[in-house]
Formats: structure tokens, C-alpha cells, sequence
């Protein structure tokens, strides 16, 4: 089985974070967004997975590197794919074309979760939803009294359905997946300046495929700063059975509140840190106390009070009491 990956998306919701960095390579309980995603589909999918497709746009050498390491450690073949236009959804997945055959996952790497992974073998394909209060913001389906999937409705403004789809597509046939997808390209067929998947998908479903639903246990998004530090808190509350504080780190008059991820040689003095907070490697703090907070590589926070907060690589905060997302290399005193 493969997976396809789109990830080529600016990230402006997340900025300043995604100025220097793509959003799916912030991390999240020490760990890149993409590197959870593919995994939690790994340990999940009862299928091998051979091959993993990223769709990325110009983000350099390295970030590529990175991803085809992330497919290696999976035991799958890595590709990088490119989509140099911001041309939808269906444009994204098409842009790995050569990846759409056989069974295919095509997973949006703004999104993680915890769901049912098992594959129901009398579908053709299965997505993703979890039900929610205010569907106005979101794709969502609509189901037969058979449970298989009859519509895919954008954003309703009338309601329609409860059922969001977060994100996460099973096709048993990425073949067809694929000519629905170019029959948009081909023939123009585009709302609000995109290709839109859904609008394959329902093409597909006239045709007779049957579509069925996974549930969704969690659903965690990773869109905008607050979000993003949900998500990390609920990451690490998933981990906090595993070993995730460096045993290098040092502590000197300090206190970790668990859970917690602490990075690789990171130095807390006078200070409590937790619960609900990620520390790069290589940060420093220094008399202060930080909650449910992100903090990225090579930081030094001193004399602060922080809560609910994203710091970003090599930033510095001298003496700070509030709730802040400040980029990479920025400096507060």
C-alpha cells in the first residue's frame, strides 16, 4: 500500500512559525506533525506500507532528505513530488500521479488523529470523519441508512450532515482515483480558483463506488497557534508512558512536571517546567515557570511566566508574563 502525502500548503494560519519552517515539519511532543502522521498510519494499517509520497513545494534540499528518511525508518521507498501552484486538493494528490495505483492512502499533513484503522473489504474506500457541533466550516459527508457515503458537501451554510472529514482517504483503487482527478484538470472543472477532491470523489461515488466511513476517536488539527498546543498536549498526554525526557538534560533547582518532552541537552535552572510542554533541544531556562507551551530548539527563556505559548528556534525571552508565538530568532526582553 502507499501513501500520498500533500504538504505543499504556506502554513499562514501558523505564522510566524511557518516562515522558516514548513508547518508539517513543526513539532508536536518533540516530533515533527508529517513524522506523527505517517506513523500513527503505520502502526495502524493493517497493510505494508511500500511506498510514501510527499507533495511539497519548494522547501530545500534538506526538508527532502528529512522525508525520505521518514519513509526509510517505515521501511517504505520515499518520493518527493512537487506542487508549485496552490491549485486545490485535487490538484495536490494528482501532482503523485505515478503513486496512484493499487491501494492508496492520501493523507493532508495538517491533521493528526486517533481512529479505527481497520479496512472494510466490501468498501471501495474509506474516509475519515468525526462528527462535530458546527459542520459550517468543513467538508462533510452524507451516508445511506447502509452506512456508504451518497454526497461530499463543502461547507455547508444549511445543515446537512455532522460528519467532517478530517483528511485521511482509503481508495482500494488509486487508479481510479487518479482519472477523476484528471477529468477535473482536463476539463477545467474548478470552484473557487481550485480543483477540488471532493468534487472526484463524488464523480466516483455516481459511478458506483462504494465509499464508507472510519471512526475518529481524536481528531487533532494543528492549523493556528492555539490548536497547535492543544495538539501538543494531547501528544504527549498519548506518550507519557513512553521515555520522552532526554536523559541528558540538567537540572539545577528544577522541576518537571510530567508530561513533558525535554529535548537533548537542554538546562533548567531555578525553574518548573509542565505539565503539557515541549522543549527543544538545546534551550535554556532560566528562573522561570512554563505551562502547556511549545518551545523549539536553542531557546533561552529567562524570568518569565509562560503559558499557552509557541516559542521558535534560537528565540530569546528575557522577562516575559504572558501568554506569546514568537518566530525564530526574535527576541523579547
Amino acid at each position: 500500500m502507499k501513501i500520498i502525502v500533500p504538504m505543499a500548503g504556506r502554513g499562514s494560519r501558523l505564522r510566524p512559525h511557518t516562515l522558516t519552517v514548513p508547518k508539517p515539519l513543526v513539532p508536536v511532543g518533540g516530533k515533527p506533525i508529517v513524522h506523527r502522521l505517517v506513523e500513527d498510519i503505520a502502526k495502524t494499517s493493517p497493510e505494508k506500507i511500500d511506498e510514501i509520497a510527499f507533495v511539497i513545494g519548494d522547501f530545500g534540499k534538506e526538508v527532502e532528505e528529512e522525508l525520505i528518511r521518514v519513509a526509510e525508518k517505515l521501511g517504505a521507498k520515499g518520493k518527493i513530488f512537487y506542487q508549485d501552484k496552490a491549485l486545490g486538493t485535487a490538484h495536490a494528490v494528482l501532482c503523485a500521479a505515478e503513486c496512484l495505483e493499487g491501494p492508496v492512502v492520501v493523507a493532508f499533513a495538517d491533521t493528526l488523529f486517533r481512529a479505527d484503522f481497520t479496512l472494510d473489504t466490501d468498501a471501495d474506500g474509506i474516509m475519515w470523519v468525526k462528527q462535530i457541533e458546527d459542520p459550517s466550516a468543513f467538508g462533510v459527508v452524507k451516508l445511506d441508512d447502509d452506512g456508504v457515503i451518497t454526497d461530499f458537501v463543502e461547507k455547508p451554510q444549511e445543515f446537512v450532515s455532522d460528519l467532517a472529514m478530517i483528511g485521511i482517504y482509503f481508495f482500494k483503487d488509486g487508479g481510479a482515483l487518479k482519472g477523476e482527478l484528471q477529468y477535473l484538470v482536463d476539463n477545467g472543472i474548478i470552484k473557487s480558483g481550485e480543483y477540488q477532491l471532493p468534487d472526484a470523489l463524488k464523480n466516483l461515488t455516481k459511478k458506483g463506488t462504494r465509499f464508507k466511513t472510519g471512526k475518529v476517536s481524536e481528531w487533532l488539527d494543528c492549523g493556528n497557534k492555539n490548536v497547535t498546543v492543544h495538539t501538543n498536549q494531547r501528544v504527549l498526554e498519548f506518550d507519557k508512558d513512553q521515555d520522552i525526557v532526554s536523559d541528558d538534560v540538567s537540572l539545577d533547582n528544577a522541576v518537571i512536571i510530567p508530561p513533558c518532552y525535554i529535548g537533548k541537552n537542554v538546562r533548567l535552572k531555578n525553574s518548573i517546567v509542565g505539565p503539557h510542554v515541549s522543549l527543544g533541544a538545546g534551550t535554556m531556562v532560566t528562573d522561570s515557570v512554563i505551562t502547556n507551551s511549545i518551545v523549539q530548539n536553542n531557546a533561552v527563556i529567562n524570568n518569565s511566566v509562560l503559558q499557552d505559548s509557541m516559542i521558535g528556534n534560537h528565540a530569546k525571552i528575557l522577562s516575559h508574563g504572558k501568554v506569546i508565538s514568537i518566530g525564530d530568532y526574535t527576541t523579547i526582553e
